[in-house]
């Protein structure tokens, strides 16, 4: 992934409530991000939807010690 530098310091995951999300979480966790709020939830008619703010302070990720 990017230099933690060039990731945005917002963002917002959004996804079907599967196992991909989740990593796809976890990844961001790992970078440094934090969660932001509580997860939103919706069905599409077909599957459940759900959607995760992070953010990540100024610091942190995967180069904080570099500085």
């Amino acid at each position: 992934m990017a230099d933690a530098e060039k990731l945005p310091r917002y963002r917002v995951l959004t996804g079907p409530d599967d196992a991909s999300f989740c990593w796809r979480v976890s990844e961001m966790l790992d970078l440094g991000y934090e969660l932001h709020g509580s997860p939103s939830v919706t069905f599409n008619g077909d599957r459940v939807i759900v959607a995760q703010a992070l953010v990540r302070r100024e610091g942190t990720g995967t180069d904080a010690g570099r500085r």
